[in-house]
């Protein structure tokens, strides 16, 4: 079957320096979105294209439609470097069976931070390139985001997690998955509308280490990375087995401590390690895998985690590697198939984009796409409604009491950011 692609408009893009901010996500306007970490990264505001895709080949087909956006722009960028010039924030769903498919949008005004230098990005349809862009008039008449609602969470359901975890667990067992990731929604409803801005402050505040993201009312701070591209090197943080941290510094020592040395977190961490490695090693000259994980220190938990990192030896896109990346064993499960049958299963609701793909892409192909964990998705619908995420890796020694803490730990970054924790 041929895409139909829309028409492709023509895109110019302009950038130029700029002081570099000091605070990037308190200059987001209204609708604004964002990947921030360490206070570097990027916002956008405004949209001049979009392209939604639904389906298994919903990646490919945003990989299909930016190419050709790209072949055809007209770019004049005087910052080069990394985010400057054409770029697109994106974020897809989990599943190819997802109601909530993916989009890529591509932003009239794009402001970053590099290495402590500024740009700014205005990007038209009407070839107005020529001119140079100007903060000011990009930012208009924005107003502060508004005081954070107060809302109430739903209970969580630990009768049908225990059943879920547990049947799992002896199926795995019995041999049918080596691994299978569960995850819990958690709602939570506000007497006023959610505004994302109001969120992300207080997750780039305590998470710094993490990507703070918001596209399209997905918003969260993510610790793991899917893929970044950049100049034909490719890079992977792949994380698996957690420990919840006690606040305790030496305790905390001691837990680091054990989990490294956990046969039951370095099994699933090694399932997480090999489907990436395999991946990577069929695009890549060379790859290279660290013999040991190290320990990730979060806020709330800790994670064993790999840098894994290859040569590209063809020009591959970041989003071609998110299509051959996603779903990998952190979010999915192994065999992957069969894992992401359990998990339509064992779970009953449609994961939306949680544990998807989430990120950018610029016009050369390179870019950053995470995994969008301890996340939340702010309805589209009903603004006033946030659903809140957590996974767990399930393996043959999993327990449904020690899962549902490590889920409970994980969603505290969200339950925070919302005032509720």
């Amino acid at each position: 079957m041929t895409l139909q692609l829309p028409a492709m408009p023509t895109l110019a893009a302009r950038t130029v320096a700029v002081e570099a901010p000091d605070d990037l996500l308190a200059l987001v306007p209204p609708g604004g979105m964002a990947w921030v970490r360490r206070g570097e990264g990027m916002v956008g505001w405004g949209e001049v294209a979009r392209f939604e895709s639904r389906g298994s080949s919903r990646i490919d087909d945003a990989s299909t439609w930016w190419r050709r956006i790209t072949r055809h722009a007209v770019v004049r960028d005087d910052a080069r470097i990394k985010g400057s010039g054409l770029v697109a924030f994106g974020s897809f769903s989990f599943a190819d069976g997802s109601g909530h498919g993916g989009a890529l949008i591509v932003p009239r005004y794009v402001l970053g931070v590099r290495d402590g230098r500024g740009f700014l990005t205005e990007i038209s349809t009407d070839g107005s390139h020529g001119r140079s862009p100007d903060l000011a008039d990009a930012l208009g008449n924005a107003s502060a985001p508004p005081a954070l609602p107060t809302l109430t969470q739903a209970p969580g359901d630990r009768e049908a997690w225990d059943a879920a975890v547990d049947s799992a667990v002896a199926r795995i067992r019995q041999g049918e998955v080596d691994k299978v990731v569960l995850a819990r929604a958690v709602n939570a409803t506000a007497a006023a509308p959610v505004d994302p801005r109001s969120v992300m402050p207080t997750l780039a505040r305590a998470y710094d280490g993490c990507w703070t993201f918001h596209v399209d009312g997905l918003v969260g701070a993510t610790p793991e990375l899917l893929a970044r591209v950049d100049h034909g090197l490719v890079t992977s943080r792949v994380l698996a087995g957690t420990i919840r941290r006690t606040g305790d510094e030496t305790a905390d020592l001691a837990r680091a401590a054990s989990l490294a040395h956990s046969s039951k977190d370095r099994e699933e961490h090694g399932y997480a390690v090999r489907s990436v490695t395999q991946v990577l090693a069929s695009h890549c000259a060379s790859v290279n895998v660290p013999d040991e994980p190290f320990v990730l220190h979060l806020p709330n938990v800790m994670h064993l985690a790999t840098d894994i990192t290859g040569s590209l030896d063809h020009a591959a896109t970041v989003l071609e590697m998110v299509r051959e990346l996603h779903p990998s064993a952190a979010v999915c499960g192994t065999p992957t198939l069969a894992a992401a049958r359990m998990i339509d299963e064992l779970e009953g609701w449609d994961r939306g984009r949680y544990a998807g793909p989430v990120g950018w892409i610029d016009a050369a192909g390179d870019g950053e796409f995470c995994i969008g964990l301890r996340s939340a998705e702010i309805d589209a619908s009903d603004p006033r409604k946030v659903r809140m995420f957590a996974g767990c890796g399930i393996v043959a020694a999993s327990e449904s009491a020690s899962e549902w803490a490590e889920s409970e730990a994980k969603l505290e970054p969200m339950r925070q950011a919302l005032g509720l924790g």
